[in-house]
C-alpha cells in the first residue's frame, strides 16, 4: 500500500508554522510598542494613535514643545554673528544642533534655532532652550542650568540627559561665537571700547 500524503499527518510541522507566525506578529508588535515608548516616529498627525501614546508618558509642557516646536531651522554656521553648539549623547544617540544669533553692538542674543534628533524630551529640551536664550546677554545665558530645564518640563530622572544637552549646547553656541569674535580681533571686552572710541 502507498502512503498518504504524509505532510497533512505531521501535527508539528503545523504547530511550528503557526508558533512562527505568531513569534513574527509578537515581534512587529513590540517593535511598534518600542518606538512608541522611546518617542520614535510620533510626528505624525495629532489626530494619529501614536501621538495619543505621549500624554501618557510626558508632561503636557514636553508634549506641547514636541508637537508645536518653537525656533526649528537653521543658521548660516559662517555668519560672523552666528554661534553654533552641536553635542551628542552617545548612549541614547541624540543629537542636538542649537544655533544663536547675536546683536555685535549690544552683546544681546537677538535669535536662536535648533534641529534635533532625538526623543520627544530632547526636542522639547532644545525648544525650551532657544526660547529661554533669546533676548539675554551671553553671560545671562551661561546661567541657564540643565536642572531649571528638567524642572520646567518636568523631565523624569531617565531623560534629565535631554536637559543636559540643552545646557550643553547653549555653552557650546556661546563658545563657538566668541571664537569667531576672537579671530578677526573683537572680545567681548574689546567690544564697548571701540564703540566708544567710534563716538
Amino acid at each position: 500500500l502507498r502512503p498518504h500524503n504524509l505532510k497533512n499527518r505531521n501535527p508539528n510541522r503545523n504547530r511550528n508554522r503557526n508558533r512562527n507566525r505568531n513569534s513574527g506578529r509578537s515581534a512587529k508588535m513590540l517593535r511598534l510598542g518600542s518606538k512608541r515608548l522611546l518617542g520614535l516616529g510620533f510626528r505624525e498627525t495629532q489626530s494619529s494613535p501614536a501621538t495619543q501614546v505621549l500624554p501618557r508618558f510626558y508632561h503636557e509642557r514636553v508634549v506641547d514643545h514636541y508637537n508645536h516646536p518653537r525656533n526649528v531651522g537653521s543658521f548660516d554656521k559662517n555668519d560672523p554673528t552666528v554661534g553654533t553648539g552641536l553635542v551628542g549623547a552617545p548612549a541614547c544617540g541624540d543629537v542636538m544642533k542649537l544655533q544663536i544669533k547675536v546683536d555685535e553692538t549690544t552683546g544681546k542674543i537677538t535669535d536662536a534655532c535648533f534641529k534635533t534628533f532625538g526623543c520627544g524630551s530632547a526636542i522639547a529640551s532644545s525648544s525650551v532652550a532657544t526660547e529661554w536664550v533669546k533676548g539675554k546677554q551671553m553671560e545671562e545665558v551661561l546661567t541657564i542650568k540643565n536642572t531649571e530645564i528638567a524642572k520646567h518640563l518636568s523631565l523624569p530622572p531617565v531623560k534629565l540627559h535631554c536637559s543636559m544637552l540643552a545646557e550643553d549646547a547653549i555653552k557650546a553656541a556661546v563658545k563657538d561665537y566668541e571664537a569667531k569674535r576672537a579671530k578677526v580681533g573683537v572680545t567681548p571686552e574689546a567690544a564697548p571700547v571701540e564703540k566708544a572710541a567710534d563716538a
